[in-house]
């Protein structure tokens, strides 16, 4: 098994990349157009060359029967989100050995999904697609769709995580006297404060659930009637508009 470095501390600090063992791309798109919308959400290999972005968008429209006008808004969108992705290449990150709060709050579907656990940013070979697929069968999920908005959820909080660890090396480089900046992740509406893993845990797995106060956080997965469903979609829609 390959091994990567650790996250890095304010002596050894590592360039920008998303805690997992692929460093791909959340892509999320919600697109409307002449009342018809389109959302979706996926995973994008930044090495791809960006002449595959058109190449998939058509074939989205294709296969959706989406009207031309798609192609467009799709292609500007995923080229938005990996030009920002691409923005952070290269920068330093300062965030030493932590593990950091993950929230599940989805529905796909029919299904929803809600948990709270702890996640290692110090593992460089976590999966979220595995721990998904995992959480899936653990808990007697069926809808194929599941997996896959569950990995892609999990990704996006890490991503953003990575991005508050470069604005913080940032900070920290531009007033040294804040010294303390890069020893701890910034709250956000995601994350929460890091935790050091080698005090509270050890040397432990990616997901770690056996905490006092965590307790409290076990898995909740509800299947919703046609009914449940039409109102949270109509409520959606209100919030939406």
């Amino acid at each position: 098994m390959k091994s990567h470095s650790p996250w890095g501390t304010s002596k050894n600090p590592v360039k920008f990349r998303i805690p997992t063992a692929d460093n791909l791309v959340p892509i999320r798109l919600d697109i409307e157009i002449d009342g018809q919308r389109f959302r979706d959400a996926f995973i994008w290999n930044p090495s791809d060359p960006d002449s595959e972005i058109v190449v998939f968008a058509k074939r989205t429209v294709k296969d959706l029967k989406l009207p031309p006008a798609f192609i467009t808004q799709i292609a500007q969108s995923i080229q938005t989100q990996l030009t920002e992705f691409r923005s952070y290449e290269g920068q330093d990150m300062y965030t030493g050995e932590k593990v950091v709060p993950i929230k599940l709050d989805l529905r796909v579907n029919h299904t929803l999904i809600k948990d709270h656990f702890l996640w290692d940013l110090n593992n460089f070979e976590s999966d979220p697609e595995e721990f998904a697929k995992t959480f899936c069968k653990d808990m007697d999920i069926e809808d194929p769709e599941v997996g896959p908005a569950i990995a892609i959820a999990i990704r996006e909080q890490l991503y953003e995580i990575a991005v508050q660890n470069v604005t913080s090396a940032r900070e920290s480089r531009m007033n040294k006297k804040g010294r303390r900046g890069f020893e701890y992740i910034q709250s956000s509406k995601t994350s929460g404060n890091g935790v050091d893993i080698v005090k509270l845990f050890g040397h432990k797995s990616t997901v770690i659930r056996k905490r006092k106060d965590w307790d409290v956080y076990e898995p909740i997965v509800d299947l919703l009637s046609n009914e449940e469903v039409d109102a949270l979609e109509a409520k959606e829609e209100r919030n939406n508009r």
